[in-house]
C-alpha cells in the first residue's frame, strides 16, 4: 500500500512539474527573466517558489478533490463565487488557448529550424501524437509526463554540474553577483507562481478529483514542488556563471550547452520538444474538459477541433493577441494566489 502510495504520488508530482515546465524554461528564457537578472537574490526567489509551489500545489490538488472536480470550473467558481468564477473560466480558456497555439507554432519553428523538415510536419506530427495521449484521459498525461519528466530533471542536471565544472568547482559559486534589476526578487517570485499556478488548474484540479486521496496528492505536491525547486536552482546557476554574456539571448541556455558536444545538443532538442509537449497536453486536456461542459460535443470532437484551430492560429500569430491579455491573467493570477492560500476547503 505504502509502495502504491509513493508510485502514484510521483507521477502526480511528474505531471505537476511537466504541466509548469515548458518551452521558456527549456531554454532558459523563463529563468533567466525571472530569477538570473537578481544575481544572489534570484537564489532566494527560487527557495520562496518551491515553498509556495509544494504549499499551494498540495492545496489547489486538494480542493479538486473535494469539489469533486472534472475540471477547473468547479475550482474557480468555489474561489471567485460563481458571477466572477464565469468570468475567471472564460479568460483561463483564452489563455490556454493562446498557450495551446504557441506551443504548437514552437513545435514547428523547432523541427523547421534544428531539424529541416517543415514546419506543418512539426505542428501536425506533435498534434496527432498529443491527440492520441489525450484521448487515454488523465492516464495517458500521468503515463507521459513519467517519461518525459526524468528526461527533463537529467539535463537540468546536467547543465548544472557543467557550470560548476566550468566555474572551477563548488568553490567559486560566490561569483555570482547582483545584477541592477528593477523591482525586487520576491515579487518575482511570487509573480512566478501566480502564473504559473493559474495555468496549471487546467491540470492540477481534475488531477486532485480524479485520485482523491489527500496524502498521496500531498506527497505528490511536495515532489513536485521539490523537484521544480532543484531544476530552477541548477539551470540558474549554470545561466548566471554565464551572465551578463546570456542576458541578451533568447536561448541563454544554449551558452551552457555549446561546450557539452554535438550528441548533447539533441538532446536538449529532445527535451525542449518534451518540455512544450507536456504543457501543450495539459493545455488541450484542462480546455476540452472545461467546454465538455459547455457544449454538446463529445471529448475527442472537442480535442480534435481545438488542435484544427490551433494549427489555424499558429499560422497567423494568435500569440500576439495573447501577450496583450496576459498583464490582465497576471493580475487575476495573484487573485487566485491569494484566494487558494487563505480558503477553506470545501466540505
Amino acid at each position: 500500500m505504502l509502495h502504491e502510495r509513493w508510485l502514484t504520488a510521483s507521477r502526480v508530482g511528474f505531471t505537476y512539474i511537466g504541466t509548469v515546465v515548458g518551452a521558456g524554461f527549456a531554454s532558459g528564457q523563463e529563468i533567466m527573466q525571472f530569477f538570473t537578472v537578481y544575481g544572489t537574490g534570484g537564489v532566494w526567489a527560487i527557495i520562496l517558489v518551491t515553498i509556495l509551489f509544494s504549499w499551494l500545489g498540495i492545496r489547489m490538488m486538494v480542493m479538486g478533490a473535494s469539489l469533486r472536480a472534472t475540471s477547473y470550473e468547479a475550482f474557480n467558481n468555489y474561489l471567485f463565487g460563481r458571477q466572477w468564477g464565469r468570468w475567471m473560466n472564460a479568460l483561463v480558456g483564452v489563455i490556454l488557448f493562446g498557450v495551446t497555439t504557441a506551443m504548437m507554432s514552437g513545435t514547428g519553428s523547432l523541427f523547421q529550424e534544428q531539424l529541416g523538415l517543415s514546419f506543418h510536419v512539426g505542428v501536425l506530427a506533435t498534434s496527432l501524437v498529443a491527440f492520441i495521449v489525450i484521448m487515454r484521459g488523465m492516464e495517458g498525461i500521468l503515463h507521459v509526463n513519467a517519461l518525459v519528466v526524468p528526461l527533463m530533471f537529467v539535463f537540468t542536471m546536467i547543465v548544472g554540474v557543467q557550470g560548476i565544472q566550468e566555474a572551477g568547482g563548488w568553490g567559486n559559486i560566490g561569483e555570482i553577483r547582483m545584477f541592477t534589476q528593477e523591482g525586487h526578487w520576491a515579487l518575482s517570485a511570487v509573480t512566478y507562481v501566480a502564473f504559473n499556478l493559474a495555468m496549471s488548474q487546467a491540470v492540477l484540479v481534475p488531477l486532485g478529483g480524479e485520485i482523491q486521496d489527500r496524502k498521496t496528492l500531498r506527497l505528490g505536491g511536495i515532489l513536485g514542488g521539490l523537484g521544480l525547486g532543484v531544476m530552477l536552482l541548477a539551470a540558474n546557476f549554470a545561466l548566471s556563471l554565464k551572465a551578463p554574456a546570456v542576458l541578451g539571448m533568447e536561448i541563454p541556455i544554449a551558452l551552457v550547452i555549446a561546450t557539452l558536444g554535438e550528441g548533447m545538443m539533441y538532446f536538449f532538442l529532445a527535451v525542449m520538444w518534451g518540455e512544450i509537449f507536456t504543457t501543450l497536453i495539459g493545455n488541450v486536456y484542462g480546455l476540452a474538459a472545461h467546454l465538455e461542459q459547455r457544449v454538446p460535443l463529445r471529448m475527442h470532437t472537442l480535442i480534435g477541433a481545438i488542435f484544427f484551430l490551433g494549427y489555424l492560429f499558429s499560422l497567423v500569430g494568435f500569440p500576439v493577441l495573447v501577450g496583450k491579455v496576459y498583464p490582465l491573467f497576471g493580475v487575476l493570477g495573484m487573485a487566485v494566489l491569494v484566494l487558494l492560500a487563505i480558503r477553506r476547503y470545501p466540505r
